[in-house]
């Protein structure tokens, strides 16, 4: 199956060179390029991408506003694309209220070419967070800067069982479906099934939103070792 791209970015030359990389790949179709977040918002609309390359910083409306638009959109519209952020900072709060928001993950822009390939197909397979050892390090630097921004996150955590509990620590703690599933000697999509439970009770999009929950609930804290 080919993956639908769009990139949103107000420097022509980084959406020129990203589409020409991208659409080198067999598997990947860039069907649509924005300079600022309000058309991008209008393009995934449009043309229903599966994931969307976004900048942090644009004008007329900033990546994580046109992410929060696509990740909650008003009633009637049906698509939601995964978001990948593109950022010239690793540490930024801009990409930590778009990972809140659901994004799946975050790019630095200066990344080899290999590994913006790699990102848009682990965000558009959704198995695993982009990143995750960074992802992990910005996450936990916010939530130590601001604990528990959540209602009662912890609190939250009752609705869980033992196991789906475990589960989310090992997500929070950087780990693949695979890893996990070889950490409790069981099937992967035994792993799957758990973590879409967790998901639906706890109200959570993705795994990135888990893994930021799990911070804010302290069931993983800053500095602990994956």
């Amino acid at each position: 199956m080919t993956i639908r791209v769009i990139i949103v970015d107000d420097q022509a030359m980084v959406r020129a060179g990203f589409a020409a990389l991208l659409s080198a790949q067999a598997d990947i179709d860039v069907v649509g390029e924005a300079p600022d977040g309000r058309e991008g918002v209008a393009v995934a609309r449009s043309v229903h991408p599966d994931v969307v390359l976004m900048d942090v910083r644009m004008p007329e409306m900033d990546g994580l506003a046109a992410a929060r638009e696509i990740l909650d959109p008003p009633p009637g519209v049906v698509h939601r694309p995964k978001v990948l952020m593109l950022t010239t900072f690793d540490i930024d709060d801009y990409v930590y209220e778009a990972l809140r928001a659901g994004a799946s993950g975050f790019l630095l822009k200066d990344a080899p070419p290999a590994d913006l390939i790699a990102a848009v197909r682990v965000v558009a397979s959704g198995e695993a967070l982009l990143a995750p050892s960074v992802t992990r390090r910005l996450i936990a630097d916010f939530v130590q800067q601001r604990p528990a921004p959540r209602k009662d996150p912890a609190l939250r955590l009752n609705g869980l069982t033992p196991r789906e509990t475990e589960v989310l620590e090992l997500i929070a703690r950087g780990l693949s479906n695979q890893e996990i599933a070889g950490h409790l000697v069981v099937a992967e999509q035994t792993v799957k099934t758990h973590i879409g439970r967790v998901l639906a009770k706890l109200d959570l999009r993705d795994r990135a939103q888990a893994v930021i929950f799990a911070y804010e609930a302290g069931l993983v804290r800053p500095g602990d070792s994956a």
